[in-house]
């Protein structure tokens, strides 16, 4: 058992636990990055240790009734086909020290894809709580799918998962704001987490079969990540998730970037520059969009009103027809 690699998990799966997300975004650079594990082998044994964990955190949003049991069905038609063939695709397109370079440069480009994905999926969830705070907007139960485009999404998620394990996560998640932002987190959440067992399982299987699976390395994982989740699920309301996020941002930034080949200085500068400028560019987003809406406050309560006027004259009878005219 190699204890480092088992408390790497660990520390992950505390992460995935509390926020949801980060699960192969994490473990996969750290593998490749600080252990030195090839990227072949780092995403195949991720995956199949993934097939372990993410049930975890499954069953518990089953059980709160968090899940949308019609997107998690058309995110799977797509995404579980697409998964095995993101495997296909990397045993195709190259062999040996070339694979390594393909494997790497992909996995970098969706670590920066997942990072920009949950700046977005900040942004959404900053303009939808302003919206439902000052609209009061009821959340939905269960919302009307739309299939072709959740299809699309599901495949789109299982391409990238079966090539570099990383998007099961904060890539679905984002799209899913974007394409439903009705939607509360805890539902996107259990949504995701549900709809990752089938699409973390097809690709799997396919690195099992044609991957690099390294059974010692995934009995590490296993045994590190399966109580981070556990304990990460436990103390999620006691440290703020979103300061979690942000960490988590800037490390899939500076994880994917080094991947991709930027040099230390270069990355230095770079991290430097998101640490000074993002900080003041969140806050007058926040400012801005989330935290200023009484410069709207009369428009939004003239809006609400008039839907409140027009929802009591669709259920009350019209003059005429109390009248017999008409």
């Amino acid at each position: 058992m190699d204890i480092p690699i088992a408390v790497a998990g660990l520390i992950v799966g505390f992460v995935v636990g509390m926020t949801g997300m980060g699960g192969g975004a994490l473990m996969t650079p750290v593998l490749i990055l600080i252990f030195g594990v090839s990227a072949p082998a780092a995403i195949s044994s991720d995956l199949v240790a993934s097939v372990i964990m993410r049930p975890v955190g499954a069953a518990v949003h089953l059980r709160r009734g968090t899940v949308q049991g019609g997107l998690v069905l058309w995110l799977s038609i797509g995404s579980v086909p697409m998964a095995f063939v993101g495997v296909l695709l990397i045993k195709v397109l190259a062999h040996g020290q070339q694979i390594q370079n393909i494997v790497q440069l992909a996995l970098g480009a969706a670590l920066l894809v997942s990072a920009a994905a949950m700046v977005l999926k900040a942004l959404i969830n900053l303009r939808q709580r302003a919206r439902n705070e000052h609209l009061r907007e009821p959340e939905p139960a269960q919302v009307p799918v739309r299939k072709v485009r959740t299809l699309l999404i599901g495949a789109l998620g299982g391409l990238v998962v079966g090539m570099t394990s990383v998007g099961s996560g904060s890539l679905i998640i984002a799209c899913l704001l974007f394409l439903y932002p009705r939607l509360k987190a805890s539902q996107l959440v259990g949504t995701d987490l549900v709809q990752a067992m089938p699409l973390v399982a097809s690709a799997a299987l396919g690195h099992l079969i044609f991957g690099d699976v390294q059974f010692a390395l995934t009995a590490a994982l296993v045994v590190g990540s399966v109580p981070g989740v556990f304990l990460g699920a436990l103390v999620s309301s006691l440290a703020p998730p979103r300061l979690v996020r942000r960490a988590l941002a800037i490390v899939l930034t500076a994880s994917g970037l080094k991947l991709v080949g930027v040099g230390t200085l270069e990355l230095g500068i770079i991290l430097a520059a998101v640490l000074i400028v993002g900080p003041l560019v969140w806050a007058l987003v926040r400012r801005v969009d989330g935290f200023a809406p009484w410069a709207r406050s009369r428009e939004l309560q003239a809006h609400l009103a008039g839907r409140r006027v027009e929802a009591d004259s669709a259920g009350a009878p019209s003059p005429q027809a109390v009248s017999g005219g008409g």
